[in-house]
């Protein structure tokens, strides 16, 4: 069994949230993780994902970015030692 690490709930003002409201929708459903929105100090508003999560496939785009060929041992074969 893996034991996922929990976050601390991510926290922006009424003001950032107004600023940035379309890119906070956009992390909250990417990420799926809660989002509050204070005034003052005080929570006026919880920011929660919706529906399901986005598939597996295709995750990591815009995320990581793949340099040079990954398939092709680093070493070439003629390199190797075997008995």
């Amino acid at each position: 069994m893996t034991k996922r690490r929990k976050r601390a709930i991510r926290t922006v003002s009424a003001t950032e949230f107004k600023n940035r409201s379309l890119a906070l929708l956009r992390e909250v459903h990417q990420l799926r993780e809660t989002v509050l929105i204070t005034k003052r100090g005080k929570l006026v508003a919880r920011l929660t994902p919706a529906g399901r999560p986005p598939s597996f496939i295709g995750r990591l785009k815009g995320i990581i970015k793949i340099v040079g060929d990954i398939e092709s041992p680093i070493v070439p074969p003629e390199a190797w030692e075997y008995d």
